[in-house]
């Protein structure tokens, strides 16, 4: 009966232990007078290689885990001249290796990943110059503040201007 118990128990901590993903996290914050709203999977670094490994380049990146990450503004902005109406949208993020990296704002804002993204949902796409910094940042985070979005992942920071 020891044994049984055991097992159990052993087979309970490895369920919650290899069940784990990556938590679903919202950051909220305004820039000018807009609220913004970014919920995204969170994933951590864990001494992985990232960019061109675990996030391919040249391929569409959901921006998160999980479920695709998503940017909500409550009134219209403006990003690089072109006016992105109050709403909800699917971002996305197609990393390159020597070169400016692709941002994508879609209309799909429900998909799981990036495995149903289709260009014809695409609703904006920035090419932006990717940061390259010392520090590293473990768990994928968004800062939204008066300049924009960033992004920041392992040693890579991303800037999108939003006015």
């Amino acid at each position: 009966m020891k044994n049984f118990k055991l097992t159990i128990v052993f087979l309970m901590l490895s369920t919650i232990v290899f069940a784990q993903k990556s938590p679903r996290k919202q950051v909220n914050g305004t820039i000018g007078h807009v609220s913004v709203e970014i919920d995204f999977g969170a994933p951590s670094v864990k001494e992985r290689a990232i960019w061109g490994t675990l996030v391919p380049y040249n391929k569409v990146w959901r921006a998160g885990a999980n479920e695709n990450t998503t940017i909500s503004f409550d009134e219209k902005v403006t990003i690089n001249n072109k006016t992105i109406y109050a709403g909800k949208y699917g971002f996305f993020i197609i990393p390159k290796k020597d070169s400016e990296w692709t941002i994508v704002l879609s209309s799909e804002n429900d998909a799981w990943g990036s495995n149903s993204y289709n260009e014809n949902d695409d609703i904006l796409r920035l090419e932006v110059t990717p940061q390259n910094v010392d520090e590293n940042q473990e768990e994928l985070n968004y800062i939204v503040n008066n300049d924009g979005i960033t992004v920041a992942w392992e040693k890579v920071r991303l800037l999108i201007p939003i006015q």
